[in-house]
């Protein structure tokens, strides 16, 4: 009964990100650095549109982890100082390994603001490691019904495809982050093996 009920997650899940736009490491899910880039005034809808242009054709991989932690900083803006101060504890907890807190707080969070990406991508990578994927699943999906581009979360649905043995499935996730993000770190190396490992080596 459980296999079902993950099987459903995977199949919805997979199908809210392929019918949207872009996948990352073995063993690593993407998550945003200690440090952000102070978030400039402005209409951030159209600065994320602005930077993942800039994402895509960055030149050097300094230049595209710069793009990245402004793009982290925009995600992570709550407006709102009671959310702000529930996702700092959130990740207190997370860092103790305290995660039923840290869900607990997350939980509120996204009671309060449904729409913020970030508390859904928190929520489900902390479910990631507590091998509950078909929560951590149905997380990724409404982060990805909600920012189609979000490599982090996609990060983990390729994750969470190689640890159920579906290397296919993971394959295509990661090239989909690749097309978003090219310079996606250690992603090219895992495509390459999985390439090797599901559609062989070129003659």
């Amino acid at each position: 009964m459980r296999s079902r009920f993950i099987a459903a997650f995977i199949a919805t899940a997979l199908a809210t990100a392929l019918a949207a736009p872009a996948a990352t490491a073995q063993g690593e899910w993407v998550t945003p650095p200690k440090k952000l880039p102070h978030v400039q005034r402005g209409d951030s809808a159209h600065n994320l549109d602005f930077l993942f242009g800039a994402l895509k054709v960055a030149p050097d991989d300094v230049t595209a982890k710069a793009i990245e932690e402004r793009i982290w900083s925009l995600w992570a803006v709550t407006r709102s100082d009671t959310t702000t101060l529930l996702m700092a504890r959130a990740q207190t907890a997370m860092e103790q390994h305290d995660f039923d807190l840290a869900i607990k707080l997350l939980d509120a969070v996204i009671k309060i603001k449904p729409k913020y990406v970030e508390a859904w991508n928190r929520r489900a990578t902390i479910y990631y490691m507590k091998k509950d994927y078909g929560q951590a699943l149905a997380d990724i999906r409404e982060v990805l019904r909600r920012e189609p581009r979000h490599f982090g979360a996609l990060s983990g649905l390729g994750l969470i495809m190689q640890d159920i043995g579906d290397d296919k499935q993971a394959l295509e996730v990661y090239r989909r982050a690749l097309s978003i993000y090219p310079r996606l770190q250690r992603v090219p190396d895992v495509v390459k093996t999985l390439q090797e490992k599901v559609e062989g080596r070129d003659i």
